[in-house]
């Protein structure tokens, strides 16, 4: 019988990179799609979900997740429409998000607690939208901003990756919340856009001169809550400026990310003594039990139009290792998404 299925195309890890990926670290591979059995599914995987975490899943290591093991399908979140299905819940043409994986095609049980599957209905309007302000990365800036950071009206929020997927939803969210929201980012285009489009009182070009300075400029009183998704010099800075009782979101560190020496940890830490601040780290996983929470608030602000998803796709799946990397030298402006497919 011949198979209904193209073949699947994926994207292997084939070695730990050391700095930043490199084209030999990936291995392109083709395989069959095997036909569904019973209480399985077979997803056409329409847009991957491209994150600065994917660095890390490669290292090996004591992590929050296990690492991608060497030739195993590259981990990512994607958005797939079902195409063939014998598991009851699902059916054909629905659209689902879940573990994915850097591949054509994802084929296996609709339970895998891996791929976690959700159905998203069997219409979408915006369909990136689930992998940036409704997926992921809205998840985290929710949780993170509210539950670790416990930001309040009238706080001041300071927020490095501005631009980015996470950055840019806290900000909007933090001002919702009525917090004086200031954004870190690179460049003056992002700081137009932090600014122009997604309502921040202020962004700071760390790029055009000392991040110390602008905050002395922007957040006179100093800062309540930091939301760091770079680390680095820029935490540095920020600690320099903290306010009594202040809480530091420790969501990410793409700065250190693709380091090649030890990662550098903050100097300035003993500010944490003196203003009894809290710094804290957060995984966006321990908040599952959750996420319908945070859907169903952030999908009232995007219709409401109090907050906007600004995703930067590239089109292309086997363009896959070059778009990744647009993450490390910051050349996306907002989610940045990988379209595979048309459904």
């Amino acid at each position: 019988m011949t198979n209904a299925f193209p073949p699947n195309q994926q994207f292997l890890l084939a070695a730990r990179p050391v700095g930043l990926p490199q084209a030999h670290d990936w291995q392109f591979h083709e395989q069959a799609v095997p036909e569904p059995q019973e209480g399985e599914i077979v997803v056409k995987v329409l847009y991957l979900s491209l994150d600065p975490a994917m660095r890390g899943w490669m290292n090996e290591g004591r992590s929050y997740i296990r690492p991608v093991a060497i030739g195993e399908v590259m981990r990512a979140g994607g958005l797939g429409i079902v195409i063939a299905s014998r598991a009851p819940g699902f059916a054909v043409g629905d659209y689902v998000v879940g573990g994915t994986g850097v591949q054509r095609y994802w084929s296996g049980p609709a339970d895998d607690k891996s791929a976690a599957f959700n159905r998203i209905g069997s219409t979408v309007e915006n369909p990136t939208a689930w992998l940036n302000t409704l997926g992921m990365p809205g998840m985290t800036a929710y949780f993170g901003l509210r539950e670790v950071g416990q930001a309040k009206a009238g706080d001041t929020v300071v927020i490095s990756g501005a631009a980015g997927a996470v950055g840019m939803t806290a900000g909007q969210i933090a001002r919702q919340m009525g917090c004086r929201v200031v954004g870190i980012a690179g460049g003056p285009d992002k700081c137009r856009f932090v600014v122009e489009r997604l309502g921040f009182d202020a962004c700071i070009d760390y790029k055009a001169g000392p991040v110390q300075a602008g905050l002395k400029q922007h957040c006179p009183d100093g800062v309540d809550v930091y939301f760091d998704n770079v680390g680095g010099a820029i935490l540095d800075a920020v600690l320099t400026r903290i306010r009594l009782h202040a809480r530091i979101v420790i969501c990410g560190a793409i700065s250190q990310y693709n380091a090649t020496e030890k990662v550098a940890g903050p100097s300035n830490y003993l500010a944490l003594l003196v203003n009894r601040a809290r710094m804290e780290g957060m995984v966006v996983f321990d908040y599952a039990a959750r996420y319908p929470e945070a859907v169903a608030q952030l999908s009232q602000w995007l219709r409401e139009g109090a907050i906007q998803s600004v995703e930067h796709v590239v089109d292309g799946f086997e363009g896959f290792p070059q778009a990744l990397l647009m993450l490390f030298e910051g050349r996306n402006l907002g989610k940045l998404v990988l379209k595979v497919a048309d459904a």
